[in-house]
């Protein structure tokens, strides 16, 4: 079964498009919430995040990845691929 991906994102973040880029390189499908500007949307994110209000946030699987640098960092790592394999 596939992994469920969930990525909070703003429109015009560069490390938002380039998580998003690595995802779609490997086939993810992912839920991408785009919560440009909307406080309540970012708040609840962080809440999930456990206060990391920054862009992009991860989840798989309702796990907490991270945000940009901690996705490609937990990928040269050998440890996203086997997250998305469910």
């Amino acid at each position: 079964m596939a992994a469920n991906v969930e990525v909070y994102t703003w429109s015009t973040c560069p490390f938002c498009i380039r998580a998003k880029a690595l995802l779609d390189k490997k086939g993810v499908e992912y839920t991408e919430y785009v919560i440009d500007g909307d406080e309540s949307a970012r708040a609840q994110m962080a809440e999930r995040a456990s206060g990391r209000r920054s862009v992009p946030q991860v989840f798989v699987n309702d796990q907490h990845i991270g945000g940009c640098d901690d996705l490609y960092a937990l990928n040269a790592k050998g440890g996203l691929d086997p997250l998305l394999a469910g």
